[in-house]
């Protein structure tokens, strides 16, 4: 996806397909920067080859429990998903950030403070969410059937991503605002912010698939204020 000086990818994280496409699309267009959906955290994580240290009692009550808990079964499962394809969950990120440097690039930062995400999740949560989530775990371990059946190593179609970002939108509305909307609003308006003081720059951001439409929409509504 393509606006003037920026070009959006949109990627999967246990994907081999965006792999080869950020490093690909980097070499290529030669941009003066690169935008990541990371936060500086995420990167020092996918950087450094330690174990990730246990958060202190004090950590967990600043993000909140139910944040906490979200953050270890989201990691778990894109581990295991990971796993099947051979991919380690955030490759392409890296991937990037590595190309990046290869070339000589500006590494932006551009998505919110992990922290200030997860503490929102645990204040938006509801107890129909909470609800909805066991059930639909429960189907998934019973049934072993997954709601929307793609291949993990390729990024998914428009198609398939519009249908799961509607069902989590139904059955997962604040989460969806937290995790979703108030995300996009974060990075369309630091790749705004990136184009102000860059305004001759070229700009390749990599970003989540389903997360590149809404911030090239809202990133053009930025610009033009």
């Amino acid at each position: 996806m393509r606006y003037k000086n920026l070009i959006l990818i949109g990627t999967s994280h246990i994907a081999s397909e965006s792999l080869d496409e950020v490093k690909k699309v980097i070499l290529s267009e030669e941009p003066d920067i690169v935008a990541l959906e990371l936060d500086e955290k995420r990167l020092a994580a996918l950087i450094s080859k330690k174990r990730r240290s246990k958060l202190k009692w004090a950590d967990i009550k600043r993000i909140g429990i139910k944040g906490y808990l979200f953050s270890l079964i989201g990691a778990y499962v894109e581990k295991k998903l990971g796993s099947k394809v051979g991919v380690s969950p955030g490759s392409e990120m890296l991937s990037a950030f590595k190309v990046a440097r290869k070339i000589k690039a500006r590494v932006a930062l551009i998505d919110q403070d992990i922290e200030v995400t997860l503490r929102k999740f645990s204040d938006a949560l509801t107890w129909r969410e909470k609800w909805n989530f066991f059930v639909d775990l429960f189907k998934a371990l019973i049934f072993r059937k997954p709601v929307i059946d793609f291949d993990l190593s390729t990024v998914p179609s428009a198609k398939v991503i519009n249908k799961l970002m509607k069902q989590v939108k139904k059955r997962y509305p604040n989460i969806y605002k937290v995790l979703v909307v108030d995300r996009n609003k974060v990075m369309a308006r630091n790749l705004a912010d990136i184009r102000l003081q860059f305004s001759d720059a070229k700009i390749v951001a990599v970003v989540g698939a389903g997360h590149e439409e809404a911030i090239m929409k809202l990133f053009k509504q930025e610009i033009r204020g």
